[in-house]
């Protein structure tokens, strides 16, 4: 078979086999590279490199409106070259990016930092170029089987979504790429055998030669993390080794002991401690967020340390008999909690190769502590552990479970955590026996954000469980490096101040805030210029408090479940203050997090207007004219429902990471869900196409979207609490059942308009595939900025307003056409 012969799409069948599986290769891929630059990177970085990585669709778009003249006839040539290109590129560039010695620390100073940024925009940019090129061939060759290719690339996306779970499960990032790598290269078996090529068994012996090289590849390459991260910097101290490593989609877990120097790790210890800890081990999560397991074995004083922290403070109110410790770690809580002699302990740990590290390769270090008479270990979120559950305790821990160094330069402030929203601590609240307490630590930061969140979050969580005067019910002290709240169930009365009093001085800890404090009685041990913590507790307690939120600099506004974005602390006002502080150490005051996703934003928009205008601008000046379908409609309609369906999706994993409480499982499952039917839907989207019914389907589809997601923004709230009890497998037998009718409608939109425009515009299908990446890069920046600001039902309305945005560009496509019949029959 020649390309001559692939003219028409009549002559031939669309590999769609090879459309699946590289489409599983590239979603695999990057979801693959996120948790590749999380390591080596910081988080927020890796999500600026990958969307931008990802205007490499928007790039294919362009290429392939302005060469389609030349990709006439040679469709086979190129379509198996460019899977190939992405199966050795995808490992490749990766590989040669690391090398590049960037360093996000300093690309405000050094010239040679945002070069070398650019340069990985574009080395990474590669490889979805590629695979996005491949796609856009098919469409364009196989215009009648539009809706065919298009199932097949959602449904080998859904596929990708989940293989990539089950990869990381099974082995580690870099080894993973290499078998993506390989995965693509089956793409390009599949595509010789379906395209029919000469000499298939010579080129199928090279392809899988090539895919045995890319999977060893991935296996002698090791990954190069950033200097500054927590692992590299422990790793300088003499005598300290890596002495084990584990792997999963929730984290590279390091092991490092230290020989020489012993490691003590005690965050915010009293500096009139008398004793150091005992010998720990370390253990990091994906190069920071240290935890440590202490030596088991050691003489009882040893253990005195966990008495000189500031969360030790609830076991000097009461006696708890019960205590509940969200956040196992390697187990300090779970130790000081034995110290106090509490008869049952429950602890909750997302991570099962963190048991797994305490209980069995350091069991004997620890003294198997997990397995201690009266110690509870649950594999689980936290959150949901509590919620699906009756029992009740006297005390619940919420420890500190994040790095100091990332939590003071604000690179948390893209996380979703459901742990600190009122909703959450009215739960954990709610789940206290009489007089019970829950205690939260966090890290001190100056000027204060994350405490003053947390203490405003109480107060409405308070108030939110029926309490009239919430300053009664918290207390609130400090030490140099952290904080813990206490939310009592109950009011804190005479003799709990009392004990408050006694152990804070005992330990030159400050006390911020308890029922009847004076200004007086603030700010003795750890001085600061003013008590700064006692007069923003005052103000959130009182009247003032919204005034209060608008006058401080930074955005200590409580976290919902609707915007769970507990560490998005930045307000643009304050920016230019801080940026004059640039000179004299006030970038560390910098929301990093934040900015770097607003630079995306703008980033992303920017090339996105370039990738999309240079074609109409050549286009036109060929004179491409095209009254049946205009330009601005294929604008309006394919950038509209490439930013509604992202919006759609990753609000929705939201709501569903609430009800199956573990993000592992809700972004596998809500993601492969969506994918899958979508595909299913656009393989119904064929049938509509035939009997010419593309506008009515848009509408229909668009109208069912519209109508299926306004009913779950009511309805899934009270569902998910009924539900709550439910076995896990049932719960994904649900989120199914509930993604399905919805996911379906989506996939008809895209394929509806491709085939109509197929018919009326074929020269502009590459354009229209280049605006639909470049909306869904987009479209992932803008849904987390607008989540940020105004919650995630908002993401969802916009989404709406896009979908029936895009239905009417649709419609008044067919003015035209319209009016050219009524002219003929005049």
């Amino acid at each position: 078979m020649t390309d001559a012969s692939m003219t028409q799409d009549a002559d031939v069948r669309p590999p769609l086999l090879a459309v699946a599986l590289l489409s599983a290769s590239v979603l695999a891929y990057e979801v693959l590279l996120m948790r590749l630059f999380s390591i080596v990177q910081w988080h927020h970085f890796a999500y600026m490199v990958i969307s931008l990585a990802l205007l490499g669709y928007g790039a294919s778009g362009a290429f392939l409106a302005l060469a389609q003249a030349w990709l006439r006839g040679r469709f086979t040539t190129v379509f198996c070259s460019n899977i190939g290109l992405f199966a050795v590129t995808s490992v490749g560039c990766y590989l040669f990016a690391q090398r590049l010695s960037f360093n996000p620390e300093t690309v405000l100073w050094d010239i040679r930092q945002p070069l070398r940024l650019m340069l990985m925009y574009l080395l990474l940019a590669l490889p979805f170029f590629f695979a996005a090129n491949a796609i856009g061939l098919v469409f364009m060759t196989f215009r009648s089987n539009i809706a065919r290719a298009y199932a097949a690339d959602l449904l080998g996306a859904g596929l990708g979504s989940l293989c990539v779970i089950l990869l990381l499960l099974m082995t580690f990032p870099l080894p993973a790429l290499g078998i993506v790598g390989a995965l693509g290269m089956v793409g390009l078996l599949a595509a010789v055998w379906q395209l029919r090529l000469l000499h298939r068994p010579l080129l199928s012996g090279v392809v899988v030669t090539m895919a045995f090289a890319l999977v060893l590849l991935g296996q002698q390459t090791e990954l190069q993390p950033s200097p500054y991260k927590a692992l590299q910097q422990t790793l300088l101290i003499e005598g300290t080794d890596i002495s084990g490593q584990m792997s999963s989609p929730l984290g590279l877990l390091t092991v490092v002991e230290s020989k020489v120097i012993p490691l003590r790790h005690a965050p915010g210890l009293s500096l009139m401690a008398q004793r150091e800890p005992p010998e720990q081990v370390a253990v990091f999560t994906d190069g920071s967020g240290m935890t440590v397991i202490n030596d088991g074995h050691a003489e009882a004083s040893a253990y005195d340390y966990l008495d000189q922290l500031t969360w030790a403070l609830p076991y000097h109110l009461f006696r708890p008999q019960t205590v509940l410790v969200l956040g196992a770690g390697g187990g300090s809580e779970v130790l000081q909690a034995r110290q106090y002699g509490v008869p049952q302990i429950h602890a909750v740990e997302l991570n099962p190769q963190m048991v797994r590290l305490v209980r069995d390769d350091y069991g004997e270090f620890s003294a198997h502590l997990f397995d201690r008479p009266g110690v509870h270990l649950h594999v689980a979120e936290a959150r949901g552990f509590v919620a699906s559950g009756e029992r009740r305790f006297d005390l619940i821990q919420l420890p500190l479970l994040d790095s100091f160094a990332t939590s003071s330069v604000g690179l948390y402030a893209l996380n979703e955590s459901y742990l600190y929203t009122t909703e959450a601590l009215t739960t954990f609240i709610e789940h206290l026996n009489p007089g019970g307490y829950l205690a939260i630590s966090r890290w001190i930061n100056l000027p204060p954000k994350d405490t003053l969140k947390l203490f405003a979050t109480a107060v409405a969580a308070l108030e939110q469980s029926g309490v009239e005067v919430p300053g009664k019910h918290l207390v609130l002290i400090r030490g140099w490096q952290t904080s813990t709240l206490l939310i009592k169930n109950g009011t804190v009365n005479a003799k709990d101040v009392e004990a408050v009093r006694k152990f804070a001085a005992g330990r030159a800890f400050d006390v911020s805030w308890f029922p009847g404090i004076s200004v007086a009685e603030t700010n003795h041990f750890n001085l600061l210029d003013a008590p700064h913590f006692y007069h923003a507790a005052r103000a959130l307690v009182g009247p003032q408090r919204d005034g209060f939120f608008e006058q401080y600099k930074f955005n200590i506004k409580p976290a919902d479940d609707d915007a769970p974005y507990f560490f998005q602390f930045f307000k643009w006002r304050t920016l230019p203050e801080i940026l004059e502080l640039r000179g004299r150490g006030g970038m560390p005051l910098l929301e990093w997090g934040y900015l770097v996703l607003v630079a995306t934003l703008a980033q992303a928009v920017i090339a996105s207007a370039v990738l999309i205008l240079l074609p109409l601008m050549i286009l036109r000046r060929n004179h491409v004219r095209q009254a049946k379908f205009p330009k601005s409609n294929v604008l309006v309609y394919f950038s509209a429902i490439g930013l509604a369906f992202l919006f759609i999706e990753m609000a929705f994993i939201q709501r569903f990471i609430l009800f199956l409480h573990h993000p592992l499982y809700a972004s596998a499952v809500v993601l492969t869900g969506f994918l899958l039917f979508a595909g299913l839907g656009s393989g119904y989207a064929r049938r509509l196409a035939e009997s010419g019914r593309h506008r009515r389907g848009v509408w229909v589809a668009v109208s069912a979207i519209g109508l299926i997601s306004l009913i779950y923004l009511f309805v899934l709230g009270p569902l998910f609490t009924l539900l709550a009890d439910w076995p896990i497998v049932a719960k994904i037998m649900i989120t199914l059942l509930l993604i399905m009718p919805l996911a379906f409608s989506m996939g008809l939109p895209f394929p509806l308009a491709l085939d109509r425009l197929g018919r009326d515009a074929p020269q502009l299908i590459p354009w229209a595939w280049g605006i639909n990446g470049c909306a869904s890069v987009i479209s992932a920046v803008l849904a987390t900025l607008l989540a940020i600001h105004f919650g995630f039902r908002i993401v969802i309305l916009a989404a709406l307003t896009l979908y029936f945005c895009a239905a009417f560009a649709l419609q008044h496509a067919d003015a035209p056409r319209v009016g050219m019949k009524k002219a003929v029959q005049s």
